[in-house]
């Protein structure tokens, strides 16, 4: 499990043994059942995300219903906002397969970038890398029909569509999930 973080920090920094003894006394991973909320709506949170295998997904209920906004799978971080803010959780985060994780709080990141200046600078380069991400991604959204969003979706994140239940994706993309299966129709149609 630890290898698959390490190899993933690797990427931006490279590690000394002290350090990586360093990261596992924090005692960061967590093996997680499907179906585990991990924040629910209301609740106050330090814990930030690092998804090492599964998927999680993020969803606020609304008139009801859960919208899904995101999907977290393989080497994705996640920081719920209510963190940084220090206020209660707009929205849920839960576990969409058993999943394996790292969680992580302030005191513990501002404790190795003390000890490590150079994982402060991994941490501002995945915080830019995230931030441009999600920036394009709600930029598409914004502008694409719901056919534009679920071949984006076929392009960019093909796994989804066999790891993720039909109505969250379905959610995910804006529309209902009728109205999906008719969009997969459809685009079957056109490659015929």
């Amino acid at each position: 499990m630890h290898d698959i973080l390490f190899d993933f920090i690797s990427k931006y920094i490279s590690l000394t043994e002290d350090e990586k003894n360093v990261i596992l006394s924090f005692n960061l991973f967590r093996a997680v059942k499907k179906g585990t909320i991990l924040l629910k709506e209301g609740q106050y949170s330090k814990d930030s995300y690092f998804v090492l295998k599964g998927c999680i997904r993020t969803y606020y209920i609304t008139d009801g219903e859960e919208k899904t906004t995101a999907f977290y799978t393989e080497m994705e971080a996640l920081t719920p906002p209510c963190v940084v803010t220090q206020t209660p959780s707009e929205y849920y985060v839960t576990c969409i397969e058993d999943t394996i994780l790292t969680v992580s709080n302030a005191d513990m990141e501002a404790e190795v970038n003390s000890k490590f200046p150079k994982f402060d600078t991994m941490c501002k380069m995945l915080s830019e890398e995230l931030l441009a991400k999600e920036r394009i991604d709600f930029n598409e959204f914004k502008i694409s029909s719901p056919e534009q969003r679920y071949l984006n979706l076929l392009e960019k994140r093909p796994d989804l569509i066999q790891r993720v239940p039909q109505h969250q994706l379905a959610s995910f993309l804006g529309i209902k999930p009728q109205s999906l299966s008719r969009l997969r129709g459809r685009i079957l149609e056109k490659k015929s």
